[in-house]
């Protein structure tokens, strides 16, 4: 499983080894232990990769082999290649852009694209130092 957890100024992507309906069940009892409002709808998440990464040209290939349409690549520009991914967004139900976005495909799939985001994080932060 894959968790997208987005604040007001940027976003955190975790690979997660629980199912997502695990995920989402423990979720549900958290908020209803402590009276938390809980949201949970279909949603759809995106982010950037650099198309010049490492990894890249292989994940375009991965998307190609999944028929279950749960990711899709697009091209920005000549730096950047978009990732969308179909799942759910979980969040209090406010109109706020704070919440967490869960989504489930292939082991592989969902391992590769946290490692390749997780080298974009360190290019980032290489180039800004």
């Amino acid at each position: 499983m894959l968790k997208l957890t987005y604040t007001e100024s940027s976003f955190y992507l975790e690979f997660l080894t629980l199912s997502l309906e695990e995920w989402v069940a423990q979720r549900v009892i958290l908020a209803l232990r402590v009276g938390q409002t809980l949201s949970v709808e279909p949603s759809t998440a995106s982010f950037l990769l650099p198309v010049d990464l490492r990894g890249v040209e292989v994940l375009k290939a991965e998307v190609k082999r999944d028929d279950r349409e749960i990711i899709a690549l697009s091209v920005c520009d000549s730096e950047y290649v978009e990732v969308t991914l179909r799942g759910s967004w979980l969040s209090d139900g406010s109109e706020d852009a704070a919440g967490v976005f869960v989504t489930t495909m292939s082991d592989r799939a969902e391992f590769f694209l946290h490692k390749l985001w997780q080298e974009a994080q360190a290019c980032t932060s290489v180039m800004s130092e």
